[in-house]
């Protein structure tokens, strides 16, 4: 056991409301409500088939809104790891010491420029060509908007516990209507009708491959990129032009990664589920991808094939011509335009 074990995990908590205190307000209120609902689940140790009390989570709500305000001007907390002292963006170098004792930390930067911490239990590694993955389990501390799945350099760091907390979100928005399509397909497939719990264990296990593939398809698309894309994304710091900035590269990644190996491997279950998680921007700028999916289900897999690789072709295009655009003054109206119009859609 690593000796002030519980010093660190105060530690990492604190960053994580403070980088809470300086972000929360950035999400929309349904995001800002779903998230907080989830958050304070895991922060009471709620099983996910209790029904949660109204009254409770809004107490519980306020006073964590009173902890953010008192610590919105605060500077993120030196960590003591053992008896070394590291700086919270160290990640590399503090898990080289949690490791061996089997704990996971992560620190970075998600969307918005958002600091993101967590510190949990670590289960394996692995390593795959020149990118090394980390998996954890239980989380002892976290911020509001757990990402599942993150790259930093060349390590790819996957929380199952988010991943799994996430799925049930996802599962339990389907059953207020239980619309039919591609989420519908991915439940049956892993059985949440029978026994929801189980399944979604059997779930979290499985699709942690396409959270590493995922990943692996952004490293690739970065070594393309260059390090010029990730500045251009981070200098409009939010808004519609990020959002798709993201959109496009995440198309990228899914068609050089992603979706040729799920097709290949001929597995069901991750298709369906990957199909029920393509929405937002990243759906409307690849409708052809999305009618694919029709054909691939009823046993024709050539549409799905074409599509993947016109999309291969066709992102890595918009990308290297966003790119140039980025190189001179950037009106960021003119590109958000560009990347949502009609001629960059596939």
């Amino acid at each position: 056991m690593l000796r002030g074990l519980d010093r660190l995990i105060a530690a990492v908590q604190r960053n994580c409301d403070i980088a809470d205190a300086r972000h929360a307000a950035d999400l929309s209120l349904c995001t800002y409500l779903l998230e907080m609902r989830e958050f304070y689940r895991w922060e009471c140790e709620i099983p996910f088939t209790e029904q949660l009390s109204r009254a409770e989570v809004g107490a519980w709500l306020a006073r964590r809104e009173a902890l953010w305000e008192s610590l919105e001007e605060s500077a993120f907390e030196v960590l003591p790891v053992g008896e070394a002292r590291f700086e919270p963006f160290a990640m590399e170098a503090i898990n080289a010491v949690l490791v061996p004792h089997g704990l996971l930390y992560s620190a970075g930067l998600g969307r918005q420029g958002r600091s993101q911490f967590h510190l949990g239990e670590f289960k394996r590694a692995e390593r795959r060509d020149e990118v090394r993955i980390l998996v954890g389990g239980c989380e002892y501390a976290r911020d509001l908007g757990s990402a599942p799945a993150t790259l930093r350099d060349a390590t790819i760091v996957v929380r199952q516990e988010s991943f799994r907390r996430w799925l049930w979100e996802r599962f339990e928005t389907w059953g207020l209507r239980k619309p039919e399509g591609p989420m519908e397909a991915a439940l049956a497939a892993y059985g949440f009708e029978a026994d929801a719990l189980s399944a979604l264990e059997r779930m979290t296990q499985a699709e942690t491959e396409t959270l590493i593939l995922h990943e692996l398809g952004e490293f690739a698309a970065g070594r393309q990129l260059g390090p010029k894309w990730e500045a251009l994304v981070a200098s409009f710091g939010g808004g519609r032009t990020e959002l798709a900035l993201r959109a496009v590269r995440d198309n990228l990644a899914d068609c050089l990664m992603t979706l040729p190996t799920l097709l290949e491997r001929e597995s069901a279950p991750p298709i369906h589920f990957w199909f029920a998680t393509f929405e937002g921007l990243r759906s409307e700028l690849f409708p052809m991808l999305k009618r694919a999916y029709g054909p691939w289900r009823e046993g024709d897999p050539a549409p799905l094939a074409a599509a993947i690789a016109a999309g291969r072709e066709h992102w890595a295009r918009v990308c290297r011509e966003v790119l140039a655009i980025g190189q001179g003054r950037v009106d960021e109206a003119a590109l958000a335009q560009r990347l949502t119009s009609p001629e960059v859609r596939l």
